[in-house]
């Protein structure tokens, strides 16, 4: 059987949406950039998604193949029966589980492997409100788990892994395989003269925007010339400028909808503060984005992955605690330009020694042990 490390097997991956998807995020970001290591190392990829408007629902594009069916609930379904019917007929499935999983161990002969990016057991009362949000949680909790049991599990943290231990999973089928640094054009613009928050992600509500806008206006009567860039799109936009209207910013706060790779950079870098204010991450791939343009990073404790990517009194402050909490560090920083250099220098080294290469090596021996494929044995060593 071809093994995935060394090229020529066929991967599926399922995942909710792609990279050309109007609401995907750091999630598909990663994704995407496993899979083209995947597709480097000789191996026929195929991403199965839903389905994406003005996109085709067949397209190969730098060597990845994408299927795109379903829509935001019914992609489950239908890269279930594209599994069962063999329209994609791979020699390894990577179920990539958002919260809900695609159900491949039910429907496909192959082996199967599971990489989870976090546990949502914060996010389902956000999204679907208290009724709906304990099908969600039971989904994820108890079915998901149990269906399964037998494949190997996968994750950016060691938080994570932690929370999936909790929910039945085996400690020796799980694999902390870690993230790595994306290439960020380097910063046109230095460090705004003065203080200006950052928070880049998609707007939806576990995102918790609102919470950096309250933070903004109580530490305006300290910081007259605070301002606050928002940097990123998604269906909860509206909300977001309810809320900073009735906060009464004004100008001091600029929601830029989705930017180009550029004026990413240029907004992190000239930023004092790059914030985190979700209830949960795998990692935060912004916070890696926002280190390597030298910004470092606030963010809450229980956050998941964020308290690994953010070295709390080194490369930025992790906060247990609510507004209050955070208004204090980032008050630690706006008043400190030279603990923002230095936390920042701090972030950037840190970011810089992420690898995707080490990551994608992680996975691809991950999905060689699901397929019996023996591990490669070290350089000089005998069999």
């Amino acid at each position: 059987m071809p093994g995935v490390s060394a090229g020529g097997a066929r991967v599926a991956i399922c995942n909710w949406r792609d990279l050309r998807h109007p609401e995907s995020g750091g999630s598909e970001r990663y994704i995407e950039t496993v899979a083209r290591g995947l597709a480097a190392r000789g191996n026929d990829v195929t991403l199965l998604s839903a389905r994406v408007p003005g996109a085709p629902a067949d397209e190969e594009v730098d060597g990845l193949r994408y299927r795109r069916r379903g829509g935001r609930l019914t992609v489950y379904g239908a890269a279930a029966a594209s599994l069962l019917l063999r329209r994609v007929d791979p020699d390894v499935v990577l179920d990539v589980q958002n919260g809900v999983p695609f159900l491949s161990t039910l429907v496909s002969p192959r082996p199967v492997a599971v990489l989870v990016h976090h546990v949502h057991r914060e996010q389902w009362p956000l999204v679907l409100g208290p009724g709906r949000a304990r099908i969600g949680w039971w989904v994820e909790s108890r079915l998901g788990p149990m269906l399964y049991r037998h494949a190997p599990y996968m994750t950016e943290s060691a938080a994570t892994a932690r929370e999936l231990v909790e929910l039945g999973v085996a400690p020796s089928r799980i694999s902390v395989v870690g993230i790595g640094a994306p290439a960020v054009p380097r910063p046109r613009t230095r460090r705004s003269p003065s203080p200006r928050v950052v928070v880049l992600g998609r707007l939806v509500p576990h995102k918790r925007v609102e919470l950096a806008l309250e933070a903004a206006s109580a530490l305006r009567a300290r910081f007259g010339d605070l301002a606050l860039d928002v940097v990123g799109r998604g269906y909860w936009e509206g909300h977001v400028r309810e809320a900073s209207r009735r906060v009464g910013l004004g100008r001091a706060v600029q929601l830029h909808g989705f930017v180009d790779e550029q004026t990413k950079a240029d907004l992190l870098a000239s930023a004092w503060v790059h914030l985190v204010p979700s209830v949960k991450e795998g990692w935060s791939l912004a916070t890696v984005e926002a280190g390597l343009c030298g910004t470092p990073s606030v963010a809450f404790a229980g956050s998941g992955g964020t308290e690994e990517s953010v070295v709390d009194g080194e490369t930025g402050f992790v906060v247990d605690g609510g507004l209050d909490a955070l208004c204090g560090a980032l008050a630690a920083l706006l008043s400190n330009p030279s603990l923002v250099e230095s936390m920042g220098a701090a972030a950037r080294a840190r970011a810089l020694a992420l690898s995707w290469s080490d990551t994608v090596s992680r996975i691809a021996a991950v999905l060689d042990a699901a397929m019996g494929v023996p591990a490669a044995q070290p350089a000089g060593s005998s069999a």
